[in-house]
């Protein structure tokens, strides 16, 4: 009797668990659809075409793919390339600093940045609108101004820190400071949950760290310190992440509202 009260409960939080990754897995269609083309891309014989050309191309098919099956709407899109445009514009001057480079040659390529550089920020806009989809994600005591602001300002202290004082920490601080009391709900499994803001961008920031390390490895850019050969990616990358992910979270919220405004009081019934 007491074995069985033990073992119920811990197979319906392991069955939770398992379904809780089971749906980021298919948040993260977009991504692992990307990270799968590069991966095969470096497998591909000599072509007329450029590698990094045949992911630009590669990309769109995807988000083509994704738009037309459903997967992501006209919304999901207008957000997925705000953070193409904002990630390229990111890349330019990043590339431009000698922070990373991609040293492969390329038509589709400007300044040392190839456009296929866009998608890799595009799925992570991807997934988190398909993460609101599919956990149908709720916000509860969000901040939209002040979180959009602080988030700003971390973008911009992410071009300014080369020639500025790094302002990382005290950004990280204002963002834990907006953030506090905002939590998330979101469902699994019919089970409605709450966890707290910052903590999800914490953990987002793990995997997309986790998810910067396969990508380097694969070739899709190269730090300076892996041009002869692949080393793991720096952990202060992960809290660089951390703190990146408000803003991709700050565009899809303000979709997400939008939406709502535009649909009117009788969609919201």
């Amino acid at each position: 009797m007491f074995t069985t009260s033990i073992i119920g409960p811990l197979a319906s939080s392991v069955r939770q668990l398992l379904d809780f990754a089971w749906i980021h897995t298919r948040a993260c269609a977009f991504a692992i659809a990307l990270l799968s083309g590069v991966a095969a891309s470096a497998l591909l014989p000599d072509l007329p075409v450029a590698r990094y050309d045949l992911l630009v191309a590669y990309g769109v098919l995807l988000t083509l793919l994704f738009w037309l099956r459903g997967w992501e709407d006209g919304r999901d899109i207008t957000v997925i390339a705000v953070c193409h445009v904002i990630g390229l514009a990111f890349e330019l001057v990043k590339v431009s600093l000698g922070s990373w480079s991609y040293p492969e040659p390329a038509v589709l390529k400007f300044a040392g940045v190839p456009l296929y550089g866009g998608f890799l920020y595009a799925a992570v806009g991807s997934y988190v609108c398909r993460a609101w989809h599919l956990f149908d994600l709720e916000l509860v005591r969000y901040r939209p101004r002040s979180t959009a602001a602080v988030a700003a300002a971390i973008y911009v202290n992410f071009f300014t820190h080369h020639w500025l004082p790094d302002a990382r920490r005290p950004l990280a601080g204002l963002l834990l400071a907006v953030t506090a009391g905002t939590s998330v709900r979101y469902t699994v499994r019919g089970v409605r949950r709450r966890m707290p803001l910052a903590l999800s961008f914490v953990l987002i920031g793990f995997f997309l760290w986790v998810a910067e390390n396969l990508a380097t490895y694969m070739g899709a850019w190269r730090y300076p310190y892996q041009l002869d050969g692949w080393r793991p990616v720096g952990v202060e990358k992960f809290g660089a992440w951390a703190l990146l992910i408000s803003i991709t979270f700050v565009l899809a919220a303000v979709g997400r509202s939008r939406h709502k405004d535009n649909a009117g009081p009788s969609a919201a019934t």
